[in-house]
């Protein structure tokens, strides 16, 4: 048996489609972070959902609470835009499941309702379906990943469609609060600067548009590629930010502790 777990913030665009791709299991829980649209109203309409609130303090720990609220040990995993194919349903239904193993899938990501195949975006398949008793979530606030060290990692032939981004309003949302929760994951403990924040700018762009072959992809693909350029500029820019206040604040901790020091008398 499994139980499907969604971690959910406004997402009213797709949550229907998504509900409606996995109604067929008896146990969905969808932990939301304070959602102001029409989520938590379209969740009541499914019997079988069990809604759930918790303050957002990173995806790694909102995945662990969700996957601790479900009924059953193993866990479908998926976001509030990713539907599930009847392909993929079909073979999660009478799948044999191993306790020893973890379970990946395609993910197909669509924009402006094309199935985007370059620049990064192409074959992804992340580990969605695992056993709680023998693995979990990282902890990590952005960049999750189920953890599979000395698990096999199985991969099913059914996909999801993830409709992550489908304005470029979503791409300046979603770099706004990734680039935030990069910058906080690693405060002092990787260096910064606008040099480095320019090279990793340029990096992705060519890593994106060159080398996984975005310039295939016409517009998208360029606006795909100039938006990994974008993220990794900001999200370098907010890290050296961070580590400069955390400096400062060492420095002036020290500087107040100096004077309060009583002085010395010969």
């Amino acid at each position: 048996m499994l139980s499907v777990t969604i971690l959910t913030y406004n997402a009213e665009r797709h949550l229907t489609r998504v509900l409606d791709s996995v109604s067929s299991f008896d146990d969905i829980v969808v932990l939301d972070s304070g959602s102001t649209d029409s989520t938590a109203e379209i969740a009541a309409r499914y019997p079988q959902v069990r809604f759930f609130f918790r303050p957002f303090e990173g995806f790694g720990q909102a995945h662990q609470f969700a996957t601790m609220q479900a009924n059953h040990d193993w866990i479908l995993s998926l976001d509030s835009d990713e539907v599930v194919s009847e392909a993929l349903l079909h073979e999660l239904k009478n799948l044999d499941l191993d306790p020893h193993s973890v379970y990946a899938f395609p993910s197909h990501n669509i924009f402006r309702g094309k199935w985007i195949r370059w620049g990064g975006w192409a074959a992804k398949t992340p580990i969605r379906i695992y056993n709680r008793l023998t693995t979990s979530f990282s902890l990590d606030k952005v960049h999750e990943r189920v953890l599979n060290e000395g698990l096999k990692t199985k991969v099913l032939t059914g996909h999801i469609s993830h409709y992550s981004y489908e304005t470029l309003s979503d791409f300046l949302t979603k770099m706004e609060r990734y680039t935030t929760l990069f910058a906080e994951q690693n405060r002092g403990k990787k260096k910064a600067s606008l040099r480095s924040a320019i090279s990793h700018a340029i990096g992705a762009f060519f890593k994106s548009y060159v080398l996984q072959k975005g310039f295939l992809g016409g517009a998208e693909g360029f606006i795909i590629s100039s938006y990994m350029a974008h993220t990794a500029f900001y999200k370098y820019l907010k890290l050296q930010e961070l580590n400069y206040a955390a400096q400062s604040h060492v420095s002036s901790s020290r500087e107040r502790e100096t004077c309060q020091l009583p002085s010395s008398t010969h």
